[in-house]
């Protein structure tokens, strides 16, 4: 495995075969991904990243949607080949933008329990309420690893595996150190700001949308929603999953994506 720190990013490589980027969500880490990652290695070149100011990355300034894609595109832009992305949460948020703003650069996309729209409004209902978001904000001011802790068993919440997952991301947690408030805070304003519906009709990547069936932080009629929109994407749904399938049903996981991932 290659750590690589350019631009302040930390990437951890490994594997041989086709590019693979792996995004986690707000508040963790690319260690996240470790379960899965000997199935994936075994056929692909896969890269996994620390989100900035996430994990042992640098964060960037201004803390923008924009600014994090530039910062992690940047490393790939040179590639042999364009990379297929895999996106989780608010790592399928800078999926999206990424193949929007760099198409020549995104060879498919792997969106996991993501969404164009974070927040709800009178036109899109499959979100949280906005003061449900600028409430964790405020609770990390005052209680900064019990909101960590709360989020991570909403993410869980309603899993036929979630206490079994939620050790899993308890564990992982701050295995690479604590985020800083600031940039944890920052993360969730670009949450709350980020609309990425006219995104989704110009993605031109083939896109498969994986959902839990269960999932109460992003309801699967937002991945609906995308595979509706995003030409040509593919939906499927894991029974009995929350917001981690890959961590609770990691077989059926993997069985989903591997052809998708294969196709050429």
């Amino acid at each position: 495995m290659c750590e690589v720190g350019a631009a302040g990013l930390h990437i951890e490589t490994v594997g041989a075969g086709p590019p693979l980027v792996l995004l986690h969500g707000w508040a963790m880490h690319g260690g996240l991904f470790a379960p899965i990652l000997p199935v994936l290695a075994e056929r692909y070149r896969v890269s996994v990243v620390d989100l900035p100011g996430h994990g042992r990355s640098a964060p960037v300034v201004p803390y923008t949607l924009d600014a994090i894609v530039a910062a992690i595109a940047a490393q790939f832009d040179e590639a042999d080949e364009p990379v297929t992305i895999l996106g989780w949460s608010f790592g399928g948020a800078i999926a999206m933008r990424w193949a929007r703003v760099h198409p020549e650069h995104v060879a498919r996309l792997l969106l996991v329990c993501a969404t164009p729209r974070f927040t709800a409004s009178d036109d899109w209902p499959h979100a949280m309420a906005p003061a449900t978001l600028a409430k964790f904000g405020d609770e990390l001011t005052v209680a900064y690893r019990l909101t960590l802790q709360r989020f991570l068993s909403l993410q869980v919440q309603g899993s036929d595996e979630g206490r079994a997952t939620l050790a899993a991301l308890r564990g992982q947690l701050f295995a690479r150190g604590e985020p800083s408030r600031a940039t944890l805070k920052a993360a969730l304003g670009v949450l709350a700001e980020t609309d990425l519906r006219d995104d989704a009709r110009s993605i031109t990547a083939p896109t498969l949308i994986v959902t839990g069936e269960r999932d109460g932080l992003v309801p699967r009629a937002a991945g609906a929603w995308l595979a509706r929109t995003i030409h040509g994407a593919r939906h499927v749904d894991i029974p009995g999953a929350a917001h981690a399938p890959f961590l609770s049903h990691p077989r059926a996981f993997n069985a989903e994506i591997q052809g998708f991932l294969d196709a050429r």
